[in-house]
């Protein structure tokens, strides 16, 4: 019987144990380069758990993980910061 795949674009990457396999993971979810500002918010924002559940597993990479944990939660809290005043990054897409 074939599997069916998950309806859920982001189980691959909650459910990975590595920091290589969050690399992995988050490239297929990541949204289109020119795809809204809320969908990169919600997009770094995600990241950020994934990478900060990871620094807790993969303790060999705890610190690096925590590094990326903390870069895109920074991203997504940016955009957010310019979503709520109205306001667009330099080249209008609030990254």
């Amino acid at each position: 019987m074939a599997q069916r795949k998950s309806s859920d674009p982001w189980a691959a990457a909650r459910a990975v144990r590595t920091l290589n396999d969050a690399h992995s993971a988050l490239v297929p979810v990541m949204p289109a380069p020119d795809a809204a500002r809320e969908q990169w918010r919600d997009f770094y924002l995600r990241s950020a758990e994934v990478y900060g559940r990871v620094a807790e597993i993969d303790r060999g990479h705890h610190h690096e993980a925590l590094y990326w944990a903390k870069r895109e939660r920074e991203k997504g809290e940016e955009i957010a910061r310019a979503l709520a005043s109205g306001s667009a990054g330099d080249d209008g897409s609030g990254r």
